[in-house]
């Protein structure tokens, strides 16, 4: 009972700091090693987890009508088919390359949101975008990058849709809608591993939930100068656990 709660307890805060800038990951996965979790039932466990609390993102944004089946639909569909394929890739690549990979695209992400200075409520358009190219592909990988291996990908997801014209809190809320599909289908390779324990996984979802219904409803509250410290912040935390895990 008592690692039940605090994993419960861990689910909530890492889910909260999740939705508003990312990097929920930092503090999860860790935090599960600590308490005994072996690092692969730990993996699995973050990926269930992260999923069902994004899929309550994705009726909050549905019940206050953010955003359409449709509009979040195709985002979910080309997530799933990327998570998929990275919980593939990780079978035949090195942890030490996925740290180096995550080390290069962590600096070019802190480099893209420091130049970026005019955060501003409104970019372009509050309105759902039209289809491009770049739009569908750069998710996929995003998702390929969360499904195997995951530090940052809400960030980068973040920074991908402000860098479409949506406002922080769109991109926000659309980063949620991107990792439920890249964990959804993660989740289903590592499911067949055999690393899932239930118990873990039960226990860290209803706290990821909650946390994730709490930052939903905090995130057009915060002043996006705030937000944009955070997301430095979590960028910085990031690159310094990569840095560590890596050298």
């Amino acid at each position: 009972m008592t690692t039940f709660l605090l994993l419960m307890g861990l689910g909530m805060v890492s889910a909260f700091i999740g939705t508003l800038a990312g990097g929920g990951g930092i503090i999860t996965l860790p935090a599960m090693l600590l308490v005994g979790i072996p690092i692969q039932v730990g993996i699995a466990t973050n990926k269930f987890s992260s999923g069902v609390a994004s899929f309550t993102s994705i009726l909050y944004l549905l019940k206050h009508k953010v955003f359409s089946i449709k509009g979040l639909l195709a985002i979910v569909l080309i997530a799933f088919f990327g998570g998929i394929a990275g919980a593939l890739v990780t079978t035949s690549v090195s942890e030490q390359t996925m740290n180096t990979t995550a080390l290069v695209l962590l600096v070019f992400a802190l480099f893209v949101t420091m130049k970026n200075k005019k955060w501003v409520a409104s970019v372009a358009q509050e309105t759902e975008q039209k289809s491009k190219y770049l739009s569908k592909i750069i998710p996929f990988f995003i998702a390929i990058y969360d499904g195997g291996f995951g530090p940052g990908s809400s960030t980068f997801g973040i920074i991908h849709f402000m860098r479409e014209q949506y406002s922080y809190v769109k991109a926000a809320q659309l980063s949620r809608v991107l990792n439920f599909g890249s964990c959804a289908g993660a989740f289903i390779i590592f499911y067949q591993t055999g690393y899932v324990e239930w118990h873990y996984a039960i226990a860290l979802a209803i706290g990821a939930a909650i946390g994730t219904q709490i930052g939903m409803a905090t995130l057009p509250k915060i002043p996006l100068s705030v937000a944009r410290a955070m997301l430095i912040t979590i960028i910085l935390l990031l690159i310094g656990q990569v840095v560590v895990k890596t050298f």
